[in-house]
């Protein structure tokens, strides 16, 4: 099984307004897609579509080539559960670091198996998921089980949710701006922690407005711009040679929206 998420020819928006008119995008396993463009353009929409939260007006979003929204719903829940998002604001439980990291593979386990892990919680049996402490490691927050989310910075905040995502093995990982208001240091972990993903054979799809970043993490590069995308290809060639002039214009700062 491949686990590529494809969106074809998608249209969306909200009321009156279009966000997104003929998008389309892959995120293959293994490989890193950054998606550019200014503010206000329709990333987080995108990255929404792809996550299956919403349902795009038009358009096909394909799972391993089943079309999602023509499936049943349950077979369409399958496919949310190995999508993993993380958000520009990490949004942690009142909570440990343990319990926070813990909380996609808890609410994907069955009820029985569930009960189980609280019994042996309330007797002292086990000191963390395997998994979630390994999620936990890649993002170097495996000695702070115990700590309280409250406690954390915006930044440690931050990889503990990109940890929570990761622990249960998703197919494909969307990143919505995860660095946009951290230091370099965080930003380097998450980076990292992106590639480590990738390496896993996660497919990743990472929303920035860090032409930098794009260029340090990405395979692939989307620009967006208006309401579609305008070009897609390897990172180099976005970057050095772009195909449509107004990438080049973006880059460089040139072309304002």
């Amino acid at each position: 099984m491949t686990h590529s998420l494809r969106a074809n020819s998608i249209h969306h928006g909200y009321a009156d307004t279009t966000v997104l008119e003929n998008v389309s995008l892959s995120v293959d396993p293994g490989e890193v897609v950054a998606i550019i463009g200014p503010s206000g353009v329709g990333k987080t929409t995108l990255l929404r579509l792809l996550a299956l939260f919403d349902r795009p007006r038009e358009g096909v979003l394909e799972y391993d080539g089943t079309d999602v929204w023509a499936a049943s719903q349950q077979e369409r829940l399958a496919f949310r559960r190995c999508i993993g998002m993380v958000f520009q604001d990490a949004s942690l439980f009142d909570a440990s670091v343990r319990r926070n990291a813990e909380y996609g593979l808890h609410v994907r386990r069955s009820w029985s198996d569930r009960l189980r892990r609280e019994v042996a919680d309330l007797v002292g049996l086990r000191n963390g998921t395997s998994d979630a402490v390994e999620a936990l490691d890649v993002v170097g927050l495996a000695e702070e089980l115990d700590r309280h989310a409250s406690s954390l910075s915006g930044g440690e905040a931050q990889r503990v949710a990109f940890a929570r995502a990761l622990a249960y093995d998703p197919d494909v990982l969307l990143l919505d701006e995860p660095t946009s208001d951290l230091d370099p240091r965080n930003t380097a972990v998450i980076e990292d922690a992106v590639r480590e993903a990738s390496l896993r054979g996660i497919g990743v799809a990472i929303a920035t407005h860090d032409m930098n970043q794009a260029r340090r993490v990405a395979d692939r590069v989307a620009v967006l711009l208006g309401d579609g995308i305008i070009e897609v290809d390897d990172t180099e060639t976005i970057f050095e040679d772009p195909a449509d002039p107004r990438t080049r214009k973006f880059i460089d700062g040139e072309l304002i929206y």
